[in-house]
C-alpha cells in the first residue's frame, strides 16, 4: 500500500513538472465528455375534439286563435207606459177631504165647487178616492160621488191609508171583545185625561164578515163600546184596530182581541 502511494505521488510530481512544458497530459488524465441528452420524441398531446352541442329549436308556440266576437243584437228598451192620473172637479157646493176613506175619519181640509184635483189613488171599493187639491197641495180622501171626473180611475192603485199621529194622547187601554152569536160587542177604557174641546172620540177599523162577504168598516163613536154584525162563513179571519182620536190626530192603535 505505501509503495503503491509513493508511486502515485512521483507521477503526480512529473506530470506538474512537464506540464509546464507540454501544457496537459493527456495521455494521463482523459476528459470524458458529459454526454448531452438528446431528447426522444416529445409526446405532442392533442386535445380531444370539443363536443360540438347542437342547438334543439326551441318549440315555437302555435298562434292562439282569435275569436272573431259574434255580432250582439242590441236590446230593444220597451218604454214602460206612463197614463196621466184622472183629473177631478168639485160639482157640490161643499165637500170634506178626509184623513182616511169614510165619513167617520177627522176632516183634514174643505173642498168647494169647482176645486180642481189630481186623483192618485183609492180605496179597494173605488167609493173613495186620494185626492190632491190644486189649492191645498196634499192628499186627503173624498168620496167619488163629490167629483167630475176626467181620466180613467182604472189606472190608480189603491192606496193605503196612513193617519196622522197625534204626539198629545197615548194607546187606548183595556181593549176587549165578547161574541153572542154573530154580535161582537168591542169595549176599552174611557181616555177621559183629554181636555173636552180636543177630543174627537174613537175610531174603529175593522174587517168582518157579513153575508158570506168580508168587508171593511171605519167607525166612530164618543163611547167606549161599540157592536158589531159578523157572520160565519168568510175564509179570512176578522179582526180590528182601536185608536183614540182628538184635533191633532189619533193615537198609536191597539189590536181588537177578538173572539
Amino acid at each position: 500500500m505505501r509503495r503503491t502511494a509513493v508511486l502515485y505521488l512521483l507521477l503526480l510530481i512529473a506530470a506538474i513538472s512537464l506540464g509546464g512544458c507540454a501544457g496537459s497530459l493527456p495521455f494521463l488524465v482523459t476528459s470524458t465528455p458529459t454526454p448531452t441528452l438528446t431528447p426522444t420524441h416529445t409526446a405532442t398531446f392533442t386535445p380531444s375534439p370539443t363536443a360540438t352541442f347542437t342547438q334543439t329549436p326551441s318549440i315555437t308556440p302555435s298562434p292562439t286563435a282569435t275569436l272573431t266576437p259574434t255580432e250582439t243584437e242590441t236590446p230593444t228598451i220597451t218604454p214602460t207606459p206612463t197614463f196621466a192620473l184622472p183629473i177631478g172637479v168639485v160639482k157640490v157646493g161643499q165637500a170634506f177631504c178626509r184623513y182616511g176613506p169614510g165619513k167617520n175619519y177627522l176632516p183634514a181640509n174643505d173642498l168647494v165647487q169647482g176645486d180642481a184635483v189630481v186623483i192618485g189613488g183609492k180605496d179597494f171599493t173605488g167609493n173613495w178616492l186620494w185626492v190632491k187639491p190644486e189649492r191645498i197641495g196634499r192628499y186627503c180622501w173624498s168620496a167619488a160621488s163629490n167629483f167630475e171626473i176626467s181620466g180613467d180611475l182604472k189606472t190608480v192603485i189603491v192606496q193605503q191609508t196612513n193617519l196622522p199621529k197625534s204626539t198629545f194622547v197615548n194607546a187606548p187601554t183595556g181593549a176587549g171583545a165578547s161574541r153572542d152569536g154573530n154580535q161582537v160587542t168591542i169595549t176599552w177604557d174611557s181616555a177621559d185625561y183629554i181636555p173636552v174641546g180636543d177630543r174627537r172620540g174613537y175610531l174603529l177599523e175593522v174587517f168582518v164578515c157579513q153575508s158570506g162577504v168580508y168587508i171593511f168598516y171605519a167607525l166612530h163613536t164618543d163611547g167606549t163600546s161599540y157592536t158589531v154584525t159578523d157572520d160565519s162563513g168568510c175564509g179570512t179571519p176578522s179582526k180590528g184596530l182601536l185608536y183614540i182620536a182628538e184635533k191633532h190626530g189619533y193615537s198609536e192603535p191597539v189590536v181588537i182581541p177578538w173572539p
